[in-house]
């Protein structure tokens, strides 16, 4: 096949085309300095020019500051593509020698500019056999782009999709597959479906946190906790820290009741559903996105092949052989890298643990009463710091690794690659609310006998109403910093360059002087425009669809934990789809198309992500909420067990019941203690502190292993509960 393409002659439309003054279209152009002549960059972009005018390709070069070479491909490509892939433009399945001889229609403009993009990037010269992003990395040329179209597609979706105004309105997938390619069309038919079916999860989450703030005040917890100015707890920290009140937190704890009551149980059971019914509901309508696209028998490594084919006649495909020397080396160096992320995570729960006694021994009340959630306020900050910094850390690595792993193809190339990335930041993002939703508080010790890091300082606990506030603190701060901060450079960088090339005259005025040389040639115009708009990242695409799984991880995972995270997505969602749209066809450079029929390794990272959001909130619920403690109470310890509790809440005693009592005498540095005296003027001989442990000798009481068995059964349940609903939406889909 590949000598019958090699010796094939060009048609004589191609030899016209040769021929004739330079075409109205052009599908990519070059951009480089003029470099002095004879120079060794110079030899190399002509040689380059010389390879591409041998594939029959037309070039044009204007002249201004830098030097732009218009690239326009012959037919006798996209006719050899068409054939090679069996038209999937057009649907046919002729030979080579009837499409030479038919009319047949010319490819998608996307099509054309992918196959002259893979071109160009497999064309190298002879000399030094460099390609061209070696050419690029060296500044033989300066950038490459396909060019945007003003008038026709490109204006319509300006006029229909980016803008403002359009926010709540469809999206024209069409017309965004036509110009941007099937890839692109993809991910924002999958964002505008996850945005919708968003909406069904954002509501429950807006009406449990209305209840929670309805019974802000009327939780009998919260009643407890704030009336118990006589109840002493066990000082914070070993030095300077003082015993105090548990009615101190009476705040806190009503705020802990916003997101710890009666629905959070059912509000996670119902978003492990709502994740299994919006996979296998985007799977029908990514059906019927794609149902007219001609793409069923379509398959990316055979395209790839074609494309090398076309790109070099001669091309001998690479032998290919499974090293497992380099998949146990790269598995190695990635497991090494997931402990550096887990280290990372375990260097913030240090910071945590030194900040609270820096606070606690401040002179400020304020800093002394919020010690423990200004540590987990400022340590969530820092957490979004190391994200921003890990990030392109873990790019490198992946890529490093994918490298060392030497694929067999491109497409299995990205996908390595997805994996790998995905997991760095999935650990990078999550390593440090796995800590704190699951250990916090249980692996601290117990006064007179604390965990310490370093033989110093004592690890954190809880507060006696729960772990939850801290959680929904960590989760609130990153989500809330990664999509407005992340949002707004994401846009505003190339809106203020694009508005910096305006005032300073860069982008093409419309002066009498500058129409008479458009009129002379229109071209230079509409290259200098696009070249001054911002340059596309080659993981622009990738990237957005990184940043929607993570945000999808959050909405899932510790959803009990934040419940206002539906909402916070959706809206930024909203806006998300808009400022794409605006960058891509406003602000930024023409992207290349690609082609795709479904989202790929992300429908599988997705499936992984739901699976993970079921074992997730299933351990919130079992650990880190009070919901099984108070149930374990309320039917074993608690007033209702005896039947005679007419309008008495079945919850009155729980906060004494949760609270064990410490001996002072028994602390480790006693004389170092702040003393502490009660209304009466008693000095404190004991303090308490949350567990279930005797007073005697500080063993586990019969309650504490109660309340384990009732959370693992909860979890063995809930996690059941969860695998039966999926199979049961996958059983009605089939």
């Amino acid at each position: 096949m590949q000598d019958e393409i090699a010796l094939m002659p060009l048609s004589p439309l191609e030899d016209h085309e040769t021929q004739i003054s330079f075409p109205n279209k052009w599908d990519f152009v070059l951009v480089c300095d003029d470099h002095s002549l004879h120079s060794e960059k110079d030899y190399k972009k002509k040689e380059f020019l010389e390879e591409l005018h041998k594939k029959g390709f037309i070039i044009k070069m204007i002249k201004d500051k830098k030097l732009f070479y218009g690239i326009h491909a012959p037919s006798g490509i996209f006719r050899k593509y068409q054939w090679l892939m069996r038209n999937p433009d057009n649907g046919s399945e002729v030979s080579y020698s009837q499409q030479l001889d038919e009319q047949q229609e010319m490819p998608l403009t996307t099509t054309r500019i992918r196959i002259v993009s893979c071109i160009l990037q497999n064309t190298e010269i002879s000399s030094t056999k460099e390609k061209l992003h070696d050419l690029i990395r060296n500044k033989v040329f300066e950038t490459a782009f396909p060019l945007h179209e003003r008038e026709n597609l490109g204006r319509v979706l300006k006029i229909k999709w980016a803008r403002w105004r359009d926010l709540f309105c469809e999206q024209p997938i069409e017309e965004i597959r036509m110009y941007f390619g099937e890839k692109t069309a993809l991910y924002f038919a999958w964002l505008g479906w996850y945005t919708f079916i968003l909406s069904l999860a954002a509501l429950p989450g807006i009406i449990l946190f209305i209840y929670g703030f309805v019974t802000f005040s009327s939780s009998q917890v919260s009643k407890e906790i704030c009336a118990a100015n006589t109840t002493i707890m066990c000082p914070l920290c070993d030095q300077k820290c003082p015993f105090w009140p548990l009615s101190d937190t009476c705040m806190y704890a009503k705020v802990t009741h916003l997101l710890d009551n009666e629905g959070t149980v059912v509000f996670a059971i119902y978003m492990a559903v709502w994740a299994t019914v919006f996979l296998e509901l985007w799977k029908r309508q990514r059906a019927k996105v794609v149902r007219g696209w001609n793409l069923y028998w379509w398959d990316e490594e055979e395209e790839e092949v074609a494309m090398e084919i076309i790109s070099n006649p001669d091309h001998d495909s690479r032998k290919y052989q499974h090293s497992y020397l380099r998949t146990t080396l790269v598995l190695i160096l990635g497991l090494l890298m997931i402990c550096v992320l887990i280290g990372i995570a375990q260097a913030l729960v240090l910071y945590r643990v030194v900040v609270t006694v820096v606070f606690t021994q401040s002179n400020s009340e304020f800093f002394q009463e919020k010690a423990s959630t200004m540590a987990v306020l400022t340590g969530a900050v820092l957490h979004y710091l190391t994200i921003i910094i890990m990030s392109k850390v873990n790019r490198h690595v992946a890529l490093f690794l994918c490298n060392l792993e030497k694929p067999r193809s491109f497409s299995e190339r990205e996908k390595s690659f997805t994996v790998k990335f995905f997991t760095f930041q999935f650990f990078t993002h999550f390593s440090s609310l796995i800590y704190v939703a699951f250990f916090l508080g249980r692996i601290n010790g117990r006064p007179g006998d604390y965990v310490r890091v370093g033989g110093k300082w004592r690890l954190e606990e809880c507060h006696p109403s729960g772990c939850l506030v801290d959680l929904f603190i960590q989760m609130a701060v990153i989500m809330l910093l990664k999509q407005t901060l992340s949002s707004v450079v994401e846009y505003m960088s190339p809106w203020i360059n694009y508005k910096y090339q305006m005032l300073c005259g860069k982008l093409p005025n419309t002066s009498r002087v500058h129409m008479e040389e458009r009129a002379q040639d229109p071209c230079k115009e509409e290259w200098l425009w696009n070249y001054h708009l911002n340059e596309v990242n080659v993981f622009s695409l990738f990237d957005e669809f990184l940043e929607m799984m993570i945000q999808y991880s959050f909405t899932t995972i510790f959803v009990a934990a934040f419940p206002l995270a539906p909402l916070l997505a959706f809206i930024n969602n909203v806006l998300e789809i808009r400022l794409d749209a605006i960058k891509m066809v406003r602000l930024q450079r023409r992207m290349v198309p690609k082609k795709a029929n479904d989202i790929g390794i992300w429908l599988l990272i997705l499936e992984a992500v739901g699976i993970l959001a079921v074992i997730g909130n299933g351990l919130v619920i079992a650990l880190t909420s009070d919901f099984i403690p108070m149930q374990v109470y309320k039917y074993r310890y608690g007033p209702c067990v005896q039947k005679n509790y007419t309008g008495t809440d079945c919850l009155v005693g729980y906060i004494n019941h949760s609270l064990s009592v410490f001996h002072v005498q028994d602390f480790e540095n006693a004389k170092n203690l702040t003393e502490f005296e009660d209304l009466m003027g008693n000095k404190a001989t004991h303090c308490r502190y949350r567990d279930y442990r005797n007073s005697e000798d500080y063993s586990y009481t019969i309650e504490f292993w109660h309340i384990l068995a009732a959370r693992l059964a909860f979890l063995i349940l809930f996690e059941r509960t969860g695998r039966l609903y999926r199979h049961i939406v996958k059983k009605l889909k089939s």
